[in-house]
């Protein structure tokens, strides 16, 4: 690495508005749409929204401070900064990396899909049988699962046009590529949504579909499972344990209010969770009443949800249902996009500050190959098998566990968090005090680690998804575990920038770098 790479200047968000709509852009994902609102209706309805706040509160935002510090006081990618942090902690970030690329390279193809039913909701192509349209006329999905698969050009050219698009916001940097794609992107996804919500509220069955999702059932408190869905869903939906907001918080000014920006990134994204669960739920309400079947019965989340039940609505719509699916689409679209920038992003700036490669080239090295894995895969006969696959166990050993273990080995190996709370207190609108190494360093961890020893009990006591093909589950676990093994290995690499480096070039005052 030369000593120009090391010294290049940072690059920097324009505004602080630009950091919250990147940040708010990446938390908003497909999850909020497709998961919170059945995770809601599966776990006590109205009465969710009790734990829900809480876990939002005691350790989603405490997380998401964490890692605004961690990036912030260390001013690099997820991998140096953690580096920065401890040695120890440095096959954290490199984990996270490892998940973020494998992350990306199946999500892109969801956002593919997407392009393809803006279309199809205009001429309705999947026909009276959504269902058999998506799996077999439109994926062409094999009836056994193998590695690879003839392509499926339908899925192909879409694919290749989202990675055009995600990498060419890429390249243009932080302040002129994702900040600017940000600041167009989430508020046009708000007006489309809200839009759509509008729409649905005024559907025959609306009003059922609400009560279903809103009624609390109070005796739902009382279960732990609920409690560990509440958790669950901040963890996966406010984008902690990627790596994310520590590679975007590492591009903000010297003085920045961490625990304000904290705050609007994570009632933001809960805001537009419980507006999507009123807009799908509404939706669902009018499909239950067309079926004449309980709602329960039409309930369900991810693809089905997406790619099965909307259009079946949409089919079942007398006037404007055209529109109605244009904007459904097009919101999970650009609430992906927004997400997978991000994912990306981690990735490359990882490897910029590795090798000391231009933002350009990291981008089209990096990123084309991140692309070129995604293309060769999931764009086939197996595409589905694949993701369902990948995104199982990346999610519930990847993602959940690497963020486990970031806390543990800032919070007892390193006993780092009374630093980072006074690099936060130092700066921001308002002091986290010891509350927030209690609820870090306690809370945060003691759910983390139920969620992932009940996911493997659950893991070990069936197949997931009922799958007994056992290339399935090897490429499962093969996936997770190749993740943590490039986090190991990239860790034991030496890193001079990293060790020459002292939080008092960049300590805003004497406080933080104490």
């Amino acid at each position: 690495m030369t000593a120009d790479a090391i010294d290049r200047p940072r690059e920097q968000w324009g505004t602080r508005a630009g950091f919250l709509f990147a940040a708010i852009g990446s938390a908003v994902g497909l999850g909020n749409i497709w998961r919170f609102p059945k995770e809601a209706y599966d776990n006590g309805g109205g009465a969710f929204m009790v734990p829900y706040l809480i876990a939002l509160l005691s350790a989603g935002i405490p997380l998401l401070i964490f890692e605004y510090a961690v990036g912030h006081r260390h001013r690099a990618s997820a991998p140096r900064s953690m580096r920065r942090l401890g040695k120890p902690a440095t096959f954290v970030g490199w984990w996270q990396v490892g998940i973020c690329f494998f992350i990306a390279t199946y999500y892109a193809v969801i956002l593919a899909w997407s392009v393809r039913y803006i279309g199809f909701s205009t001429s309705k192509a999947w026909g009276s049988d959504p269902a058999t349209f998506f799996q077999k006329d439109f994926l062409h999905t094999a009836d056994a699962p193998s590695l690879l698969g003839a392509f499926v050009p339908g899925v192909l050219w879409p694919l290749v046009a989202v990675w055009v698009v995600t990498l060419a916001v890429l390249a243009l940097g932080v302040k002129r590529g994702i900040e600017k794609a940000n600041k167009v992107f989430i508020p046009l996804l708000v007006l489309l949504f809200s839009i759509l919500v509008v729409r649905a509220l005024f559907l025959p069955g609306a009003g059922d579909g609400l009560n279903a999702l809103f009624s609390p059932d109070w005796s739902a408190i009382t279960d732990g499972k609920v409690w560990q869905a509440a958790y669950g869903q901040i963890f996966f939906s406010l984008s902690v344990g990627f790596g994310i907001m520590v590679t975007y918080s590492s591009y903000l000014k010297r003085k920045a209010d961490l625990t304000g920006s904290a705050l609007v990134a994570g009632f933001a994204n809960s805001a537009f969770e419980i507006l999507a669960g009123i807009g799908v739920f509404a939706t669902l309400g009018f499909m239950a009443m067309q079926a004449h079947v309980p709602i329960g019965e039409v309930v369900e989340g991810g693809t089905g949800l997406a790619f099965i039940a909307f259009p079946q609505v949409i089919s079942e719509l007398s006037g404007g249902s055209a529109l109605f699916g244009v904007l459904f689409f097009g919101s999970l679209l650009i609430a992906g996009l927004t997400s997978l920038i991000s994912i990306v992003e981690v990735i490359v700036a990882a490897i910029q500050d590795r090798t000391g490669l231009g933002r350009i080239p990291s981008v089209f090295a990096v990123g084309g190959a991140t692309a070129a894995v995604s293309i060769a895969f999931y764009p086939t006969e197996n595409g589905l098998y694949i993701l369902d696959t990948v995104d199982h166990f990346i999610n519930s050993y990847g993602i959940v566990l690497a963020a486990l273990v970031a806390i543990l080995v800032a919070a007892v190996v390193l006993r780092r968090l009374p630093v980072l709370q006074r690099h936060v207190d130092a700066i921001s609108s308002f002091r986290v005090g010891k509350a927030w190494q209690v609820l870090l360093g306690v809370v945060a961890p003691v759910m983390l680690i139920w969620m992932s020893i009940d996911s493997l009990i659950t893991e070990f006591s069936e197949n997931y998804s009922g799958y007994s093909t056992d290339f399935l589950l090897a490429a499962g676990w093969g996936v997770a575990g190749l993740a943590l093994l490039f986090g190991i290995g990239m860790s034991l690499l030496p890193d001079r920038a990293a060790d020459d480096f002292t939080p008092d070039d960049i300590a805003p005052d004497k406080e933080v770098s104490a």
